[in-house]
């Protein structure tokens, strides 16, 4: 596993990512933000706001959104929109490369990501779209006793997902876009995510429960 900014740079600079189907109606970017701290790297994560018009309300996500007409691009969208959420100026920070763009699996979204290093004394200033912003350590996220199968009904079907328990009980998972832009972040670095030590019990999804 890599232990510092200067790790992840390296990696990421070999990094080739997934090809394939990049497009879809609708193009959104994420910056996924690194800081070391005395324990190692720190990996950052917000709670969205509960958002009647945001497919993604509640769910744990790295900052960022859609791609605007005025972005020149997507990672100038990611910097943006991560300015705007939690204060971040990533046009100040350490850009560490690239982790592609990722196809949504039952939305019609490609999702660009991004990876930066910024100082470990940063402060955070969420907008109203964010309710809680932390940030995790990376062993954290390769602990195989917070990892579950998730299984959900959705669309009058049955289907499941995998999901790292990053908070306490009753608190929302992470699974879905952002689930696999850790996966592969962690492959890019060198480490694998663990298989899900258990599975949860099946639950109806709700309206923000989308992969």
């Amino acid at each position: 596993m890599v232990h510092s900014l200067d790790d992840v740079e390296r990696k990421l600079a070999r990094y080739a990512p997934p090809g394939g189907n990049s497009t879809a109606p609708v193009r959104a970017a994420v910056a996924l933000c690194l800081r070391e701290a005395g324990t190692g790297l720190e990996m950052l994560f917000i709670e969205r706001a509960e958002r009647h018009d945001d497919p993604w309300s509640g769910h744990l996500a790295f900052p960022g959104g859609r791609i605007d007409p005025g972005d020149s691009g997507p990672r100038a969208a990611a910097e943006r929109e991560t300015l705007e959420e939690v204060g971040l100026d990533l046009a100040a920070a350490r850009y560490l490369g690239s982790l592609g763009a990722h196809r949504g699996e039952r939305l019609p979204v490609v999702v660009s990501c991004f990876a930066y290093g910024v100082a470990p004394e940063t402060q955070l200033r969420l907008n109203h779209e964010v309710a809680d912003a932390f940030w995790v350590p990376l062993p954290d996220l390769l602990d195989p006793s917070r990892h579950a199968v998730v299984a959900f009904r959705f669309g009058g079907a049955d289907w499941s997902h995998p999901a790292i328990r990053l908070l306490g009980s009753g608190r929302p998972l992470l699974w879905g876009i952002t689930y696999r832009l850790v996966e592969r972040f962690c492959e890019a670095v060198g480490a694998r995510l663990p298989a899900a030590a258990d599975p949860m019990p099946p639950r109806a999804a709700g309206p923000g429960d989308r992969p």
